[in-house]
């Protein structure tokens, strides 16, 4: 190219027309304010950044929160390219906050913050920013939209929802059983810095719990933690800050932690040996006395059966299990005798019902005892040889003479004589009487058959040494019969005939009855008592 053609090009290029760049910047400005604005940052760095021409544009500012100073928080400036610095432009703030929280000055352009600022009540604030011709009050700038966001600092520590929290867990748990998570919460920005990122540790607790450090789990630390000889457990847990580094926050809640039961006990008698007594008249069902073998689980766990599996007396007690007391009750299952045996031995056992199988190990769930039960002797009443008497006795026997004999006998060991009586309500009439020292019934009056052909007596009989101790039994009398009664017509005859009537005429039958009742039957035979030739009675042997 030659000398007269570039010469040709600088001259058009100048005649061309050029556009005006006429944007207005967001700048911080180097530190030219006072030092009372000593809460400002200028980029990273803290340094001015500059741009050829255009300078340092920003869409937004940041602020640090909880401001101390004792004049406005500087935010910062504000510029257009048209500012020639001559007063002649005026800047415009408008959006959240402008003219109560942020000002700005009308001819810089500088923006303060005039009070503290909080984070955790709003993180930042949108604003709108506009250049206008002082003169005119034209805009030179089209109105432009920027940020202030609000720099996080570690001033909120962490809380947990809840000042006590309750837990359990089984007892005998492995180590690193999970018991209960806690979480705490920081208000402060987790996407700065680590002023909200939590650490869990344990303040209190240990050796026998311990705290995942990042997600606040507490887990067992210790194996074989018995309930029976410790149940409760109070952890303190400590939430901090700035990644528990040295300097952050903290907070701390309680946890108390139950240790539950588990079957890992077995039931235990505390005597080897247990003696109970029965009188030997208690009736079949009777209560003797309980058994209770002692478990150191509780619920369900410590629920036992008792069932007797060996002894001489197993066919006459019983042993019921109280659900509500854990006791074996043992019964009466026969009559007892004293003088038949006095002394009985039952091996019972009492076993878990809710067996563990985990706990096989620390078995067998069950235990025994012997129980010895001593049979009393009772002052029985006396026992007869039959439990009724029947005598049958002939009507016509003399006066005192006996009908039969009742035996009885006491049943006690120390054999005390007997006494017998009659219970003169069943013999009101005075027939009968008894010998009092050997039980010979005899008559006392004479019997009649045809007045009473039965008699129900009531004996009694009392031992000497204890009248008051009685026993009753029946004796039925039977009267036989004698024939000691003559025949009797049945009805009065008056009987008539006729002057004229023939021989043989059949003028009257008769008939008659005797009291007795002899085996075979009656058998009458009937005559004349007086000769009359006139009359005569013909016997048809038919009564």
């Amino acid at each position: 190219m030659t000398i007269q053609q570039v010469l040709l090009l600088l001259l058009l290029w100048m005649w061309l027309p050029h556009p005006c760049h006429t944007e207005m910047l967001f700048r911080r400005t180097p530190d030219l304010r006072p030092k009372s604005f000593g809460g400002r940052s200028s980029g990273n760095d803290g340094k001015s950044i500059h741009r050829q021409k255009r300078g340092w544009m920003w869409n937004q500012f940041f602020l640090l929160e909880e401001y101390t100073g004792s004049d406005y928080q500087y935010v910062g400036k504000l510029h257009s390219d048209q500012d020639k610095g001559d007063g002649s432009l005026k800047y415009i703030l408008s959006g959240d906050g402008a003219g109560t929280l942020f000002i700005i000055d009308e001819k810089t352009g500088d923006i303060h913050a005039t009070r503290r600022i909080d984070r955790e009540e709003k993180a930042f604030y949108t604003l709108r920013a506009q250049a206008i011709n002082r003169r005119t009050l034209r805009p030179v700038e089209p109105e432009s939209e920027f940020v202030i966001k609000i720099h996080d600092i570690n001033d909120n520590e962490p809380t947990f929802p809840e000042k006590i929290y309750t837990a359990s867990v089984p007892e005998m748990s492995v180590v690193g059983t999970s018991v209960v998570q806690v979480t705490a919460t920081d208000a402060d920005d987790p996407s700065y810095g680590n002023s909200a990122r939590v650490i869990y540790s344990i303040l209190q607790g240990q050796p026998y719990f311990s705290v995942e450090p990042e997600t606040g789990i507490i887990r067992t630390a210790l194996p074989n933690m018995n309930r029976e000889n410790r149940e409760q457990y109070q952890v303190v847990i400590q939430a901090k800050d700035m990644g528990g580094q040295m300097g952050g926050l903290s907070g701390t809640t309680t946890v108390n932690i139950t240790l539950t039961d588990v079957n890992d006990n077995p039931p235990r008698f505390p005597q080897s040996t247990i003696h109970l007594r029965i009188p030997e008249s208690s009736p079949v069902g009777t209560a003797i006395g309980s058994v209770k073998a002692t478990d150191a689980d509780t619920g369900k766990n410590a629920e036992v059966e008792y069932r007797i599996i060996d002894g001489d007396g197993t066919d006459m007690f019983d042993i019921v299990t109280q659900k509500d007391t854990q006791e074996g009750i043992i019964t009466v299952r026969k009559p007892l005798d004293y003088e038949t045996r006095r002394l009985y031995t039952l091996k019972v056992e009492a076993e878990n019902t809710h067996v563990d199988p985990r706990f096989y190990y620390l078995g067998p769930f069950k235990d025994t005892t012997i129980v010895k039960i001593s049979v009393e002797d009772v002052d029985e009443p006396p026992i007869f040889s039959r439990s009724s008497y029947l005598f049958e006795v002939h009507e016509d026997i003399e006066l005192g003479t006996i009908i039969g004999t009742v035996m009885a006998r006491d049943p006690d060991s120390a054999s005390s004589p007997i006494r017998f009586s009659l219970d003169r309500h069943t013999d009101l009439d005075r027939i009968f009487n008894i010998h009092s020292g050997n039980g010979s019934i005899y008559t006392s009056k004479p019997l009649d058959r045809e007045i009473s052909q039965w008699h129900n007596l009531s004996v009694i009989a009392a031992e000497i040494n204890n009248p008051k101790d009685t026993t009753r039994v029946p004796v039925y009398v039977r009267i036989l019969d004698v024939n000691d009664n003559a025949p009797q017509f049945a009805v009065f005859y008056d009987t008539f005939v006729c002057e004229n009537a023939r021989a043989g005429q059949l003028i009257q039958t008769i008939s008659a009855v005797d009291k007795d009742d002899p085996l075979g039957g009656q058998k009458f035979f009937f005559s004349l008592a007086a000769v009359n030739p006139n009359f005569t009675v013909q016997d048809n042997e038919g009564n």
